[in-house]
């Protein structure tokens, strides 16, 4: 089975690492709340709307080495990977930072995966060549459909509503936060790699 899986807030996990690289800016108060939303809304409400887009250029450019991948994601991938599916993952993101230093995002990402053992040659990794960010949402999805993914992972329910995935591909809406537990989906919802890995395993037998 080839499945694609998106990148950011998907694999990779930024929980507190706004709020630290904020701190460490001096851009908000100690005790504000951890998560992203909390300093946004802080630096927007305040009128800096400017510094929470440099932030996110500081943070997805020269501060990967805060985020960790989602537990679970690497034993999805061994496991996966023994069970004989093709794994790619398929992201959107700018290559450069809209305000501030012109950090490569792209690359920036890529060592993430390399430096967790997540991307590499090995039987529990991802290969190089099957690592993709593009810069804009349909050209996400038109490489889902140029690899014929069969499954779509992502944390976006936009995304997936989008056209241009190949037909009958499955998808699945990534929820660890339980954001959209309220909300009818016509996606499979799933809060956890190891409930997502629980799901091919029973495929599979």
């Amino acid at each position: 089975m080839r499945i694609g899986i998106d990148f950011d807030n998907t694999i990779a996990c930024y929980d507190g690492v706004f709020h630290a690289a904020a701190l460490e800016r001096c851009l908000i108060p100690t005790d504000l709340g951890r998560d992203k939303n909390s300093v946004r809304d802080h630096l927007n409400g305040s009128g800096r709307k400017d510094d929470f887009t440099e932030l996110q250029g500081y943070v997805y450019g020269a501060r990967m080495d805060l985020v960790s991948p989602y537990p679970g994601f690497a034993e999805f991938i061994g496991a996966a990977r023994q069970a004989g599916h093709d794994l790619f993952i398929v992201s959107h993101k700018t290559r450069h930072p809209i305000l501030g230093p012109k950090h490569d995002m792209h690359a920036a990402a890529r060592g993430f995966l390399s430096d967790r053992g997540l991307m590499g040659s090995g039987p529990d990794q991802i290969a190089p060549e099957r690592v993709f960010f593009e810069l804009t949402k349909d050209d996400k999805v038109a490489r889902a459909h140029a690899l014929s993914c069969e499954v779509f992972i992502d944390d976006l329910p936009e995304i997936l509503a989008m056209s241009g995935f190949p037909d009958g591909t499955r998808k699945i809406l990534f929820d660890p936060e339980g954001q959209f537990a309220s909300r009818a989906t016509p996606y499979e919802r799933r809060v956890s790699w190891a409930e997502i890995a629980a799901d091919f395993a029973r495929d599979r037998a």
